[in-house]
């Protein structure tokens, strides 16, 4: 990640003891206020964080196998070239990886990590948590083929939107500098310089690269581990106490009001990709307009608060700031289109 010099104020989460004090504030706060609740948050965030775990190892091993054999270089030369290029095949890629909106970040952190062109990277995070083959699937099955090629379509087209206007953008402050600092474990990728020279793909006979691999796994691991954790345990509570009637009551209706309302509630809802099927479903039937639904699952599938906390971990506020406007503009496009069609 790219070092800050200047010093910033401790955040919230800082304040609170970091992200692992917060969990357990959290967590502790329904040991004594709902007991029962207790084991059940408990088992769906550990479950949630084993169903992330073979994402999260991968991007660690990847990031700190770069970092020891001295590969990182070439890897980020594979994201020169044309920007037009690379911004359509990230979006095309996102649009049909198996990734949900939180498993997507530890390869955006890999991306992040290794100097990958934000613009491209921008499309692929917009794009990639909207739709993969077992969603579509499910989407189809339940809301009609329909409903699932237009979701594909709209999660392509958002994430070009997101990475066209990052390029525009891309000289701009929003854009300048914009990933967080991050406090680095021994000589991890937070201030380790990269080997020059030809990489060492055998890295395992030099002790310095050695030390290396073990520094940036155990830093990226740590950093990956604690703000995922943090983002279930939320997850988990927005699914027990935020009833589903309250969401139906405010996107009823017709009209360009609720397509607007849906991207607006969808970007902090609580569901997920697939637990938002049934429930868009049963909004459908009691008459929620075609627009609204679709608003709502794009905006809540980029953009819902446990993606939303790990993204704000990742960089700096004006960048995250700048990825929710694209999910919450793209989302209200994507359901005027669809509403006029559907």
């Amino acid at each position: 990640m790219t070092d800050v010099t200047h010093s910033q104020g401790p955040s919230i989460t800082a304040r609170m003891g970091g992200a692992w004090g917060v969990s357990v504030l959290l967590l502790a706060a329904v040991a004594i206020l709902d007991t029962p609740q207790f084991v059940p948050t408990v088992m769906f965030t550990g479950q949630a964080i084993a169903g992330t775990a073979p994402f999260i190892l991968f991007a660690v091993l990847a990031i700190a196998y770069l970092k020891a054999s001295g590969a990182e270089n070439l890897l980020a030369k594979a994201f020169e070239g044309n920007p037009v290029r690379m911004i359509i095949m990230a979006a095309l890629l996102g649009g049909i990886s198996p990734f949900c909106s939180c498993e997507v970040i530890p390869f955006i952190a890999a991306l992040l990590a290794l100097g990958a062109p934000l613009a491209a990277v921008m499309a692929f995070w917009l794009a990639s948590p909207l739709m993969d083959p077992a969603m579509f699937l499910i989407t189809s099955g339940t809301l009609g083929w329909d409903f699932a090629l237009a979701k594909t379509i709209a999660a392509v087209s958002l994430g070009m939107f997101g990475g066209f206007s990052t390029l525009l953008l891309a000289r701009s402050v929003i854009f300048a500098d914009p990933l967080r600092e991050r406090p680095a474990v021994g000589g991890g990728c937070g201030v380790q310089k990269p080997f020059s020279g030809t990489p060492q793909w055998r890295f395992w006979s030099s002790s310095e690269r050695v030390a290396v691999f073990k520094d940036t796994a155990a830093e990226n691991g740590l950093f990956l581990l604690k703000w995922l954790t943090l983002a279930y345990v939320i997850e988990a509570l927005m699914l027990n106490y935020v009833p589903a009637e309250m969401i139906a009551g405010v996107l009823g209706g017709t009209g360009l009001g609720p397509i607007f309302m849906g991207a607006l509630v969808g970007a902090p809802a609580y569901l997920n990709g697939y637990a938002a099927v049934p429930l868009v479903d049963a909004l459908l039937t009691q008459g929620m307009s075609q627009g609204a639904a679709m608003s709502f699952v794009i905006a809540g599938g980029v953009s819902c608060i446990p993606a939303a906390i790990a993204v704000w971990a990742l960089v700096k506020p004006r960048v995250f700031f700048a990825y929710l406007t694209f999910a919450i503009v793209g989302a209200m496009i994507a359901g005027v289109a669809w509403q006029a069609v559907a």
